[in-house]
């Protein structure tokens, strides 16, 4: 463990950002169960679960941020905190850290403006949510202090498994009621080829 002068925002910048990673794993896996095209769970389900991590995700994230910025160990300003690769502490992965908050902001925004943006738009920055949350990952293994540490080396395992198999599931699922869909319109009522 990494000594500072003020132990207890180090417990907190910690705590916080790891229980942030759980937050926003769980968003980002009901965020594709609830894209699916025939989810298991209703979307109302879904969403709101999605919304609620996402949320939840990213108080915890401003928490982490705010502890990181008042301990006196790492030299980081405020503006650290919105402008990628400039911090006096590890810049390469502070600044992953960086610009994986910065898109989960315009998530957020664009989410809040949705009905005045199009779906298309939305969707287009909302796809940004994969690529913060592996800089979010890179981020942590690269300047996390405790990164090595077999819990939070599981954690971040399990959370990067969670979402790779919530893509996998999804893609299958879709994959295969497209596939069906495409061979039951090619086969008539008695199971022969149609031809067109």
């Amino acid at each position: 463990m990494i000594e500072t002068t003020e132990p207890v925002l180090w417990f907190v910048a910690r705590a916080s950002g790891l229980t942030s990673l759980v937050f926003l794993t769980l968003s980002v896996a009901l965020g594709i169960a609830a894209g699916a095209r025939r989810p298991s769970l209703p979307r109302f389900v879904t969403q709101g679960a999605h919304r609620t991590c996402a949320l939840t995700g990213l108080l915890l994230l401003v928490v982490h941020v705010a502890a990181v910025v008042a301990d006196p160990y790492v030299p980081l300003e405020w503006t650290d905190v919105f402008w990628p690769f400039a911090a006096g502490y590890e810049p390469l992965w502070t600044g992953l850290g960086t610009v994986a908050l910065d898109l989960m902001l315009l998530i957020i925004a664009t989410s809040v403006v949705r009905h005045r943006i199009g779906l298309r738009i939305w969707r287009g920055v909302h796809l940004t949510a994969y690529a913060a949350f592996a800089l979010s990952i890179g981020h942590g293994l690269g300047a996390g202090t405790d990164a090595q540490e077999p819990t939070v080396a599981a954690l971040t395992g399990t959370s990067v498994g969670v979402v790779v198999a919530a893509l996998a599931l999804r893609l299958w699922r879709d994959h295969d009621r497209s596939d069906r869909r495409y061979r039951a319109g090619h086969l008539d009522g008695a199971g022969s080829e149609v031809r067109t």
